[in-house]
């Protein structure tokens, strides 16, 4: 450690970052790899099924039928591998075409968000929020980010009540994986689609953010920094409320500003 002139070691604590594999289990097929993630380990199975839900492998939690560590021939690495059995046939094959078309492609964005709009249609929620309190979950969520306040490496995810009630918060080195976590969590505890909720991530809204609000049905997400403006244009379209700079009493509200009441 560095401080001014003074050099001196001294132990630090660290964020855990392994591979998770995803599987994927049809009825009457083997497991199937569907994809590797790189995660803060916990609430596996929630990331699982919020990634599988995310990116349209299953319509609803109702297609998942169980969720597993894969604890034979996995080795070492059996609490790495996730297994999603599902009640529905999935086309792996076809999710890893558009997997490697989204890489490659530089239209990938309007191309997902065509998919999403098709499959899950704008978010219809009149849940509305007040200013006052839309600004004070930031705070109530950095409070509740135990693993960043060990070790300074993580995002974070809070899902809220519109009183202003923290849900659920999950941390992971992704913040994409965080708010996987949170929709993960919605599925298998019952409580998707989300339409009574706000979401206040850590970091900014980008456009796969606005996504994953979409798919769980939504409303409002809020970031104490800005969005991308393909985050911006794909929530006016998917019927969510964006909300950017989250700090003290001053925010700005990018789309669908009637469910935040002044």
């Amino acid at each position: 450690m560095v401080d001014g002139a003074v050099v001196h070691e001294r132990p630090d604590r660290l964020v855990t970052e392994e591979p998770m594999e995803i599987r994927i289990e049809s009825p009457g097929a083997a497991p199937e790899p569907l994809a590797v993630t790189m995660r803060t380990p916990g609430h596996d199975f929630e990331l699982a099924v919020g990634f599988c839900l995310s990116e349209g492998i299953v319509a609803g939690p109702d297609d998942v039928a169980t969720v597993a560590y894969c604890l034979r021939g996995a080795g070492p690495q059996e609490y790495n591998v996730v297994t999603v059995t599902t009640r529905v046939t999935v086309d792996l094959e076809a999710h890893r075409r558009a997997f490697a078309a989204n890489a490659s492609c530089g239209l990938c964005g309007k191309a997902t968000l065509d998919q999403v709009e098709t499959a899950c249609g704008p978010v219809a929620s009149d849940l509305t929020v007040t200013a006052a309190v839309l600004a004070g979950m930031p705070d109530t969520l950095r409070d509740a980010q135990k693993v960043f306040d060990a070790t300074g490496g993580v995002h974070a995810t809070g899902c809220f009540a519109p009183d202003g009630t923290l849900r659920v918060v999950r941390e992971d080195v992704g913040r994409h994986n965080a708010f996987d976590k949170v929709v993960g969590w919605a599925a298998l505890s019952g409580a998707m689609p989300l339409h009574d909720a706000v979401c206040i991530v850590s970091g900014r809204v980008s456009f796969e953010i606005v996504q994953k609000a979409a798919v769980a049905g939504i409303p409002v997400v809020g970031a104490v920094s800005a969005p991308s403006s393909l985050a911006v244009q794909a929530a006016e379209r998917l019927g969510v409320t964006v909300v950017g700079f989250l700090r003290g009493d001053h925010f700005n509200v990018y789309t669908h500003p009637e469910r935040v009441l002044v």
